[in-house]
């Protein structure tokens, strides 16, 4: 499996409002943060804006901050949002597949009950779970010293 590289990003947007918590952050700075485009930033952007995860601020001083708080913000919800409408293989899409053998493969139900897997298990982490107590990663997205998440709040991966 893997993700597609709007999935990616919207993780990492995510994290980076998460760590300016009470930030309002811009997306040239999330761009050179991230090492990514910034017009494929922003076409991610408006896609979490349109789903309810930031808000966008314009102006000169505008950016984007998370639109609820990190403990709401369920990482399979999110992934949900750009890999829904992307099919896993031909099969799956009924407008497109042209494999003869999918009226009589069993694969893919072995690969959809993988595929709710997968997302069941993302429902259970939240944004906070990716960044409270991450160090490493809050000195990678810091924009600003005073927006900062602690690092001393510990939480510590699940294994």
């Amino acid at each position: 499996m893997r993700l597609t590289i709007r999935t990616n990003l919207a993780a990492r947007i995510l994290m980076a409002c998460a760590v300016n918590e009470g930030v309002t952050v811009r997306t040239s700075e999330i761009a050179e943060k991230c090492n990514a485009s910034t017009h494929h930033l922003l076409q991610v952007v408006n896609l979490l804006h349109g789903s309810g995860f930031v808000e966008t601020i314009r102006g000169r001083s505008g950016g984007l901050r998370l639109a609820r708080p990190m403990e709401q913000i369920s990482i399979g919800a999110v992934f949900r949002v750009f890999e829904a409408g992307v099919p896993f293989a031909e099969c799956f899409d009924q407008e497109t597949n042209s494999c003869p053998l999918s009226a009589t493969c069993r694969l893919r139900t072995y690969i959809s009950r993988a595929l709710e897997a997968f997302y069941h298990e993302l429902d259970m982490v939240t944004l906070a779970d990716l960044v409270k107590g991450n160090c490493g990663l809050a000195s990678l997205l810091e924009m600003s010293p005073r927006g900062a998440l602690s690092c001393n709040e510990s939480s510590k991966p699940v294994v």
